[in-house]
Parts: C-alpha cells; sequence; structure tokens
C-alpha cells in the first residue's frame, strides 16, 4: 500500500478512535468520496483490505490502524 493511502488511512483511524473510542469500526470505503474519483487508490485499498488480508467490510479502527503501522 502507498505511503499515501497508508497515512489517510491512519489518519481517519485516529478520527474515529478520538470520537468514539476504541470500539470504533471503520470500512474500507471510509477512505474515498461517495465517487469513484480515483479507481486506482480504491482498487489498491480493496486489494490489501480483502484480498491481501481477507478482512470484513468493517473492521475496528483500532486494529486497522495497529496493522497499517506494522506493516509500513
Amino acid at each position: 500500500m502507498r505511503q499515501l493511502l497508508r497515512q489517510k488511512v491512519i489518519g481517519i483511524c485516529d478520527v474515529r478512535i478520538a470520537r468514539r473510542g476504541d470500539g470504533a469500526g471503520l470500512s474500507f470505503y471510509a477512505s474515498f468520496a461517495n465517487r469513484n474519483d480515483d479507481p486506482e487508490l480504491l482498487m489498491e485499498a480493496t486489494t490489501w483490505w480483502i484480498r491481501t488480508y481477507k478482512l470484513d467490510h468493517f473492521c475496528k479502527a483500532a486494529k486497522m490502524r495497529q496493522m497499517l503501522l506494522d506493516h509500513a
């Protein structure tokens, strides 16, 4: 996963955790606008999230944040 996407998702995780606590959930779509303005980046996130790590559509933001930090 490219660094730009990694930083973006970590930032979203930080906001979700700050607002809702460690139990906050996160969807891989959370990093993208409602319209598909960057299909290659979306496919990269999808591949990482679903194919590589076989995560559910929603995952705990704290878990996702830690995974991104561990696999930097």
